[in-house]
C-alpha cells in the first residue's frame, strides 16, 4: 500500500499536538509507514501546500494569517482533521474573547512595563480577527480530535483510522470520570478547598472533597491522568456533549448540583465560586458558540462583577 500523503498547520496554539506527536514513541514508525509528511511547520521547511489525502490543523483562528492558513489547507486536503482542543473549541485563546483587541494590543504594547515602545506592530504581526474561533467557524472539518494535547493513544487510534477507512474507537463520548477510579461518597465537608490546599484523598472523589474538579463535564481525551496523579481535572479536553449540545445544561450548574449532593457546601456557593473563576473553568471552551452562545453563559458579566469586587476590597 503507498503512503498517505500528509499536510500539517499549525495556528493559534502552543504546539503541544506536535509533541503529542513524537510522544506516539515507538508506534510513530507505523504511522509513518503509512503517510508521507509534506508540510509540516516543525519538521518542514515547505511553504506551499502542496496537495494530501489528510490535513492536520492544529490552533484557533486568532489572525488573519489564521484564517488564510486554514483556507489553504481546506483547497489542498481531502479530509480536514481539528486536532487538539484550540483547532475544535478554540481554546485557551479564547479568553481573548472577554477583551477588545485594543484592550490586548493596550496591555501587550502599549502599558507593559517590558516593551521599549508605545508602539503596535502593524506590517510584522498579521492583524487580529474580532474574535477567537473554533476551526470550523472557518472551513469544513470531517474528523475533531480534542485535547490538549489528545493523549498519544487517542492520536495513534485516529490516524490509524483514517488511513484504514474507518471511524476511531478510542475517541468515545465519555467523560474523564468514567476512567477515574475515585470514589463519590457523601462527606461533611462544608468549604470550597483551593487545589494548594492539603493533600486530597487518593481513594476520594475530589467534589467529595470540597475540590473543584471538572471530570465530570469533561470529555475524556486524555485517559483521566490528573486526577489519577492527585490533581483536579481542569477540562483541558472539552465539554462532554450532554453540555456542549443541550442549551440549559452548563459547566458549572452541573458541577455545583453533583458538588452539592456529595459536601454540604451550598450549591448557588459553588456556582458563584466557579463564575468568579470562570476564565479558568471555561478557559478551553468560551470560543465555541456551543458555550459561548449559550444563554446562561454571561463571562462579561462576571469578569466585571469579580474585578469590582477586587477593586472594593483593595480600596477599603
Amino acid at each position: 500500500m503507498s503512503s498517505i500523503p500528509v499536510n500539517i498547520e499549525w495556528l493559534s496554539d502552543c504546539s503541544g499536538c506536535h509533541v503529542a506527536i513524537v510522544d506516539l514513541h515507538e508506534k510513530i514508525l507505523t504511522v509513518l509507514q503509512a503517510v508521507n509528511i509534506q508540510r509540516c511547520p516543525v519538521l518542514t521547511d515547505i511553504k506551499g501546500y502542496p496537495k494530501a489525502k489528510l490535513g492536520l490543523v492544529s490552533g484557533a483562528i486568532r489572525s488573519e494569517h489564521d484564517r488564510h492558513a486554514a483556507e489553504e489547507m481546506r483547497k489542498s486536503c481531502d479530509l480536514i482533521v481539528a486536532w487538539g482542543t484550540c483547532a475544535v473549541y478554540g481554546g485557551i485563546a479564547g479568553a481573548g474573547n472577554v477583551h477588545s483587541c485594543e484592550e490586548i494590543f493596550d496591555t501587550v504594547y502599549r502599558n507593559n512595563k517590558t516593551t521599549c515602545s508605545t508602539q503596535c506592530p502593524s506590517s510584522e504581526v498579521s492583524p487580529l480577527e474580532p474574535s477567537v474561533s473554533p476551526l470550523d467557524s472557518v472551513i469544513p472539518v470531517d474528523l475533531y480530535l480534542p485535547g490538549c494535547p489528545p493523549h498519544p493513544a487517542v492520536v495513534f487510534d485516529a490516524l490509524l483510522g483514517l488511513v484504514e477507512g474507518r471511524p476511531p474507537r478510542a475517541a468515545t463520548k465519555e467523560s474523564v470520570c468514567a476512567r477515574c477510579k475515585r470514589q463519590m461518597e457523601k462527606s461533611e465537608v462544608d468549604r470550597i478547598r483551593k487545589n494548594s490546599e492539603g493533600v486530597p484523598d487518593p481513594e476520594q472523589c475530589f467534589l467529595s472533597q470540597g475540590y473543584l474538579c471538572m471530570g465530570s463535564v469533561t470529555l475524556d481525551r486524555c485517559l483521566s491522568p490528573c486526577p489519577l496523579n492527585g490533581i483536579p481535572c481542569s477540562g483541558c479536553a472539552g465539554a462532554t456533549m450532554q453540555i456542549l449540545t443541550e442549551p440549559n445544561r452548563d459547566i458549572r450548574t452541573e458541577i455545583a448540583e453533583r458538588m452539592s449532593r456529595l459536601t454540604l457546601i451550598p450549591k448557588e456557593q459553588i456556582v458563584r465560586e466557579i463564575e468568579r473563576t470562570s476564565k479558568t473553568h471555561y478557559s478551553y471552551t468560551m470560543a465555541t458558540p456551543m458555550i459561548g452562545e449559550k444563554p446562561t453563559f454571561l463571562i462579561r458579566k462576571w469578569t466585571e462583577e469579580e474585578r469590582e469586587d477586587y477593586e472594593q476590597d483593595h480600596n477599603d
